[in-house]
């Protein structure tokens, strides 16, 4: 695959080449490794029959890449409180960390792209990290993808719209594509 565009939330893209210049360079390598193949025959009543990438395919590619590479699955617990007053101990995961770098790739829903910022938050917050870095697909890659499918112009968009200030952690979002595409 290929980063087609990077968007630079908060210095994200700055903050990544000049503090973790390796893990952006390992990121990098991992993108470039991993490989799309239209495996997924639609369904759907506008592509029927349609040849289209698999979100799952590709993710069990960057899972194995980004494992090689030594990044590892982090949690951060925390307690609520639910409207009966029950206590439960729940967590915030983010897929892929390395030192104080989280990485997210997001090729479902775009309600989980933003949520992936709010993830980002909490573990800033938390002083457990210094930067993001959310993989998304282009807009023109979801062409070839099920509908639905988020895409990093939308959520540079809305990052802009909200003035940049959520979230108010750095954050560099890299746009993916296929080498087809």
């Amino acid at each position: 695959m290929i980063t087609s565009r990077i968007y630079s939330h908060l210095g994200g893209k700055e903050i990544m080449a000049c503090r973790f210049s390796e893990i952006d360079k390992m990121i990098d390598g991992i993108i470039a490794s991993v490989h799309a193949f239209r495996t997924k025959t639609s369904k759907e009543k506008t592509m029927r029959g349609k040849m289209l990438y698999s979100p799952p395919a590709m993710n069990k590619a960057f899972k194995s890449e980004f494992g090689r590479m030594g990044f590892g699955e982090v949690k951060l617990d925390y307690d609520l409180k639910t409207a009966c007053d029950k206590k439960i101990r729940t967590h915030k995961q983010i897929d892929y960390n390395k030192g104080r770098v989280n990485v997210e790739v997001q090729l479902g829903k775009y309600a989980f792209m933003f949520y992936d910022m709010s993830k980002f938050q909490h573990f800033y917050n938390a002083g457990r990290i210094d930067v993001g870095v959310e993989i998304v697909p282009t807009y023109a890659m979801t062409k070839n993808m099920s509908s639905g499918v988020s895409y990093g112009e939308q959520l540079e968009c809305d990052i802009v719209r909200l003035n940049r200030t959520f979230p108010s952690v750095p954050v560099k979002i890299m746009m993916i594509q296929a080498d087809e595409v």
